[in-house]
C-alpha cells in the first residue's frame, strides 16, 4: 500500500459500510471508472465514537494481464451540488 493510502486509511478505524450509491460508470476494453457516494460509520481521527461519513469517490481501473486493477482512487466530502462560486478562493 502506498504511503498516501496508509495515511488516509489511518484516519478511519472500526468502521462499517452503510450504503454505496452509484452515480456513474463507464467501461472500455482496457479502462473503466466508477463514481459513487460511499456512506459509512467510523471512528475518525482520534475520536472514540463512530460518526457518519459520506465521501464522493472516483475509482479508475485498468486491465492488466486479464484482471481489473485499481490505478487511481480519489475521495472527497463533496456529496451535494454546490454553486459555482464555491470554487473561488478568498
Amino acid at each position: 500500500m502506498s504511503r498516501a493510502c496508509s495515511r488516509a486509511a489511518a484516519n478511519y478505524r472500526d468502521g462499517r459500510v452503510i450504503k454505496i450509491e452509484p452515480i456513474a460508470r463507464y467501461e472500455t476494453p482496457e479502462l473503466a471508472y466508477l463514481v459513487e457516494v460511499e456512506r459509512f460509520e467510523a471512528k475518525v481521527g482520534g475520536g472514540d465514537e463512530r460518526r457518519p461519513v459520506a465521501l464522493r469517490v472516483t475509482t479508475i481501473f485498468g486491465l492488466e494481464h486479464g484482471a481489473w486493477k485499481v490505478v487511481h482512487r480519489h475521495a472527497d466530502p463533496i456529496t451535494t451540488e454546490r454553486p459555482v462560486e464555491s470554487v473561488l478562493e478568498g
